[in-house]
């Protein structure tokens, strides 16, 4: 077996459905695994010229490979059979294609009407908190209870560890600074969003062999706790790059990139290769600065920068690419 690991370093938004996209469209992948959260997520991917934003059913589908959401997932049924009949209704076919692993678990009516109250962390309201919540209360549903998942079933240790030459791309959700763990608490997420998240889906730590990272050249945050310095600057990054929730359509504040948060990130997942997107829109406002040590640091020029930061990650590979843009 081998897998590699999508991750986000920053907030979420950072583009891992482009990676995931790009990773399958040139490797040689049997299977891609999303690994956490579930409806809270909304991955943009340009496929053949057309725009679709996927929620819980992992990227692999649009070039006929095996995608499983994980056991680290959970899932509403009403938005699983909605993205699988907007995915078939845009030509994109899924028959055979897509399973839920045995024991993700569910989002309930109840988790979604509880997740309306919320005004506290500023959540997508799509029911993942409780459900995580009744998860790890030992109260909640399994996958492999309902009967409207028939069909759709898999079992992870079965797919995975009972075959031969398995190569897995693990596509996560969310991102490092909204780790139930590791991120800026209680303003999190509910969920492992790190590479050692995909592990817990039944991925041997031997089996890892590459960790992409994803970061944009600025950062986005989408919540209740302050976030956006108040300058013109941002609302000018935030017009030209189209910052809106791709799920709940929310604005999202802006703030020029922390280096030691992106350092960290980093350290802890692992990272092999690293892939800095949405580079255009800092052209466009014409400004390159970064966040270390609490000063913000501005460079003269797009190469400046990016000197900066290939010297500072001196033991990633690392990639600059616009937006929508490949790699």
């Amino acid at each position: 077996m081998e897998a590699d690991i999508i991750v986000d370093l920053q907030y979420g938004d950072c583009g891992k459905g482009k990676i995931t996209h790009q990773l399958c469209k040139g490797g040689d992948y049997t299977h891609v695994l999303r690994y956490n959260g579930s409806g809270n997520a909304g991955h943009t991917i340009i496929h053949n010229g057309k725009q679709f934003v996927t929620h819980c059913i992992p990227a692999g589908v649009f070039f006929g490979i095996k995608s499983i959401i994980g056991p680290g997932c959970v899932v509403n049924p009403d938005q699983f059979f909605d993205e699988i009949e907007e995915l078939e209704r845009n030509g994109i076919s899924t028959e055979g294609l897509v399973y839920i692993a045995e024991n993700a678990h569910v989002i309930m009516d109840s988790h979604l009407h509880e997740d309306q109250g919320d005004e506290k962390i500023g959540t997508t309201k799509q029911g993942n908190g409780p459900a995580y919540r009744d998860k790890y209360a030992r109260d909640g549903i399994r996958a492999k209870t309902l009967p409207c998942f028939e069909g759709y079933l898999i079992n992870i240790y079965d797919e995975f560890h009972q075959s031969e030459d398995v190569k897995i791309l693990c596509e996560g959700a969310q991102g490092f600074g909204l780790d139930i763990d590791w991120g800026d608490y209680p303003f999190v997420t509910s969920s492992h969003c790190t590479s050692a998240g995909a592990l817990l889906n039944g991925i041997p730590p031997r089996a890892v062999r590459n960790v992409w990272g994803v970061a944009k050249v600025y950062e986005t945050y989408v919540g209740a706790k302050s976030f956006e310095p108040d300058e013109e600057i941002f609302k000018m990054i935030r017009y030209h790059g189209k910052e809106y929730g791709a799920t709940t359509g929310r604005p999202r504040q802006c703030n020029w990139m922390n280096v030691d948060l992106l350092k960290k990130a980093a350290d802890i997942n692992g990272v092999t290769h690293l892939v800095f997107n949405k580079v255009d829109i800092l052209r466009q406002v014409n400004r390159w600065k970064v966040i270390e040590n609490d000063d913000v640091l501005d460079f003269n020029s797009e190469e400046g920068m990016k000197d900066f930061l290939i010297k500072e990650l001196d033991d990633i590979e690392v990639f600059f690419s616009d937006n929508p843009n490949s790699i």
